[in-house]
């Protein structure tokens, strides 16, 4: 009996697949297929195994696996071997690799999922290439019991066998590299990797390898082709088989996938602007989950009261959660303007009990769908970013950023000002569509000239930061009032303008909206009929 030590590999940092001999002084790692020098430091777990010689692992039984749908036959084919435990049951699959068409080595798979190598497994060819022959496609899948579940499907419909090989693992690319003119020789190659992060890694690779012009790509209901053929059966396979596509690059898309892009920007829900801010809703239609809107304004100019009618219009039409990163304004000061204008009353200035109070209070947080982030002040890139796909994890499907001017105006880890608004809209905008999110962000106007608290309205030009605030940001609208007028209706009276609009285009003034000072509520002057359904 030997001691293997079975752990993490120094060099592609793979949890289990590092495997050595006690007393060895390199070992090798059958995920990357290199050899490293053997480091304590990485030992993780060890495993105790019976070696088994190659022409003892020639000797076991060959079984079909019920579990897997896979038959004797298709295990003799690819001549799997099994052993058993004490109590009768099979402890472990023997898979063979071969060299020029004899077998060398075999993988182990001690169940449910512990590996170790007997043999040369160095350069070894792909898992059932010395039988992969008699015809013009070959099919690559990420694992053995893949490849013979993809086997089991072809041979159900067929009665016979085509080429179906697999790699040691996702990771395994440069057995894929070593065997490229072989793989070459076949008229058509077609992947069927895992439907996660690293099949879909792997076949990005392995299209460079190979070359794009004989690869087609099948996509899978489930993780694997042996999900595939347990949940949904062999003609389930055979059809994902069928419908396999001409690889494209990531990001390159043609045909189908043109139009499925069209449609999905087509069938866009937008939610329709509160009442009191009607007229953004002529030039915008609405908000749209995967999209980020830019407001800004002069200092005192009513951006923070339009965003509460927002966050109240978005609570009552919604059943979704809302989160918001206010840094310059207290919790506090938050929850008294938000209880203030669902009671219609300026709390400042009327007195009023605490009961009512109260009562405001359910009414806007009682069932926890507005969060709010505790935090004021000037914060890194990384953290706030981290703090708003937090609040995307928990489910707001919509969050407020009041303001990324100051979320930055202390740099951030040797960054500039606008290195570091590049950096966080770049990040924001991954969030925004990686979470399907509607993120609205406030940001300030550049000093200058024009006194935008005279009522000015501002040009896209006027917004402080970088270039990517503009860039990045799907709508950008602009407030302005004139915070020195002779009459208290002016004062009150924001003007809004529309300074971008990717999805309509549509720009320009659109309408009022005035301050109720009683109320501390918005309601809409010049008012535009628009039918957001239309």
């Amino acid at each position: 009996m030997s001691r293997w030590y079975h752990t993490n590999c120094p060099k592609c940092d793979s949890s289990d697949a590092f495997s050595y001999k006690e007393g060895d002084d390199f070992g090798y790692c059958f995920s990357c297929c290199k050899s490293s020098p053997i480091n304590p430091t990485y030992i993780k777990e060890e495993y105790n195994y019976n070696m088994h010689s190659l022409t003892d692992i020639q000797d076991y039984d060959t079984r079909g696996f019920q579990e897997r749908g896979i038959t004797k036959t298709v295990s003799s084919h690819y001549g799997v071997k099994v052993s058993y435990a004490e109590d009768g049951t099979i402890a472990s699959h023997f898979y063979p690799y071969t060299k020029k068409g004899s077998v060398v080595a075999y993988k182990e798979r001690k169940l449910p999922k512990q590996f170790v190598i007997h043999g040369d497994f160095k350069g070894t060819e792909l898992f059932g290439q010395n039988m992969a022959n008699g015809s013009r496609t070959l099919i690559i899948t990420e694992g053995e019991l893949d490849a013979m579940a993809v086997s089991q499907a072809q041979y159900n419909k067929y009665n016979k066998f085509f080429p179906v090989v697999a790699m040691p693992s996702a990771s395994a690319v440069n057995t894929i590299l070593e065997q490229r003119e072989w793989i070459r020789s076949f008229e058509s190659i077609i992947l069927m990797l895992d439907n996660d992060e690293a099949g879909q890694s792997a076949t990005q690779k392995i299209a460079k390898i190979i070359g794009f012009d004989k690869i087609k790509v099948a996509q899978l209901p489930e993780k694997d082709p042996c999900d595939v053929l347990v949940k949904h059966g062999a003609e389930q396979l055979m059809k994902c088989l069928f419908d396999a596509k001409e690889f494209s690059p990531v990001g390159v898309l043609r045909g189908e996938d043109i139009w499925n892009h069209f449609t999905e920007l087509k069938n866009t829900i937008s939610l329709p602007y509160p009442k009191c801010l009607n007229g953004l809703n002529t030039k915008l239609r609405g908000m749209r989950l995967g999209e980020i809107a830019l407001f800004t304004s002069g200092t005192g100019s009513g951006k923070s009261t339009v965003i509460k009618e927002i966050v109240l219009e978005i609570l009552d039409k919604t059943p979704d959660m809302v989160g918001m990163v206010s840094l310059e304004e207290s919790i506090g000061d938050t929850a008294q303007k938000f209880i203030g204008m669902v009671l219609n009353k300026n709390l400042s200035e009327e007195n009023i009990t605490e009961e009512e109070q109260y009562e405001g209070f359910k009414k806007v947080f009682g069932d926890e769908r507005l969060v709010l982030l505790d935090h004021q002040g000037s914060v890194s890139d990384e953290s706030l970013v981290d703090k708003i796909e937090h609040l995307a994890l928990m489910g707001c499907k919509y969050l407020i950023l009041d303001h990324i001017t100051i979320a930055v105006s202390e740099g951030a880890k040797g960054k500039t000002g606008n290195e570091a608004v590049d950096s966080i809209m770049s990040d924001l905008l991954k969030i925004t569509k990686k979470h399907n999110i509607w993120l609205g962000i406030i940001s300030h106007l550049r000093k200058g000239e024009r006194p935008f608290e005279e009522g000015h309205l501002p040009s896209i030009d006027d917004i402080k930061g970088s270039g990517s605030i503009k860039q990045i940001s799907f709508d950008i609208v602009a407030f302005a009032r004139n915070m020195i007028a002779d009459s208290d209706t002016e004062r009150n009276t924001i003007n809004l303008r529309v300074l971008k609009s990717r999805f309509t285009g549509h720009t320009g003034d659109c309408g009022s909206t005035i301050y109720n000072t009683e109320t501390g509520r918005l309601n809409e002057v010049n008012i535009l009929d628009f039918d957001i359904a239309a």
